[in-house]
């Protein structure tokens, strides 16, 4: 299993009873990605916002590294049993921490093609603490610019 250390397992959990109240409510709900595991040998991206009562159906941005990063549940438990050569698995990013919402995520990772591509545009085109939103015409369609 992928250890999740327990103050990110309460932000997972509590996202996931923010939605419930917000969907009852009928309002939306758009937090930020909590986890970021990823596979070290490749470019399946996962970012996480939400983590319902079983313990392992994760909410989030899901990028398998086909070029078409998409908003769903992944399961923490088959994602943890990923072998990859060399002995290794999916790792979390315990570094990972992002001021951009989900939406915002899920919008950059769809034009750019994925999350990894992402997160260098988003890092690349704001500075660090900034208020300013993201343009919502960058990146360009391509990732290189072209």
């Amino acid at each position: 299993m992928i250890p999740l250390p327990p103050e990110l397992r309460f932000a997972l959990r509590a996202n996931d009873l923010a939605r419930r109240a917000c969907d009852a409510k009928g309002e939306r709900f758009d937090p930020k990605p909590v986890v970021k595991f990823f596979n070290p040998l490749g470019a399946a991206t996962w970012l996480a916002t939400e983590l319902a009562s079983d313990g392992d159906t994760l909410f989030g941005l899901a990028d398998l590294g086909f070029g078409c990063p998409e908003l769903g549940v992944f399961s923490l438990s088959e994602i943890a049993d990923v072998c990859l050569p060399f002995g290794l698995g999916i790792e979390r990013d315990s570094a990972f921490e992002t001021r951009f919402p989900l939406s915002v995520w899920a919008q950059w990772a769809r034009r750019a093609g994925s999350i990894l591509w992402a997160e260098m545009l988003l890092r690349r085109a704001f500075v660090s603490g900034s208020d300013v939103s993201p343009d919502p015409d960058f990146p360009p369609s391509e990732p290189d610019g072209g």
